[in-house]
């Protein structure tokens, strides 16, 4: 008879969504290009990039413009959101890019850390990067980037860098205070407080 063949891949079953019990613990990062459209004036045919974390259980979201996407801007994107963040991170989770991790480019990954992957060791939080090309497993990062786009970008226009994260900190504020259906119609702000009892 004919030896069956073990499939090499055996067909990828996603977990069932977990949901998050506290804030902090697990935060989504992720990184998108700020549309050539806004840039104007000085700053056009310049490239920026919005980073963007948002926390699952809160939804709370912090943002910050940077010049460029690397580990450093990584790692000053990561130092900048644990001052801001109410609550104690446990995890963080990013996609594969190189801004983050050499998982995918370096055949030992465990010896070729980033500045990012080293922070977040020396921080003591735990990191989990998703599987290549399952990007819903960010989908919350993603679904907010698209908001972004049409709430922000659409009528957005830089002129340098200072000005762009002027203008992301007010749009921040006001994206945390926006009521959310899957919160119940809480704000981010409001789930975070109601969990960290300052209300």
């Amino acid at each position: 008879g004919q030896m069956a063949l073990k499939p090499t891949n055996p067909k990828y079953i996603p977990k069932p969504y977990e949901q998050m019990q506290y804030p902090g613990q697990r935060v989504q990062i992720d990184v998108k290009f700020v549309p050539e459209a806004c840039i104007v004036g000085e700053a056009k045919g310049q490239k920026f990039y919005q980073y963007t974390a948002i926390d699952e259980y809160s939804r709370f979201r912090y943002l910050e413009a940077f010049e460029e996407h690397s580990t450093y801007s990584s790692t000053d994107f990561l130092v900048k959101l644990i001052k801001v963040f109410p609550a104690p991170i446990r995890e963080i989770q990013t996609d594969n890019g190189t801004e983050f991790t050499k998982a995918l480019t370096v055949k030992d990954p465990e010896n070729h850390k980033t500045r990012f992957e080293k922070a977040l060791e020396v921080l003591g939080i735990i990191y989990h990067r998703i599987r290549v090309a399952t990007p819903q497993h960010n989908g919350k990062v993603e679904r907010q980037h698209r908001c972004d786009e049409l709430r922000f970008y659409k009528k957005m226009r830089m002129y340098n860098l200072n000005d762009g994260r002027e203008q992301l900190r007010k749009y921040n504020i006001k994206s945390n205070n926006i009521p959310k259906i899957c919160l119940g119609f809480l704000t981010p702000n409001e789930m975070m407080e109601k969990y960290l009892g300052v209300m």
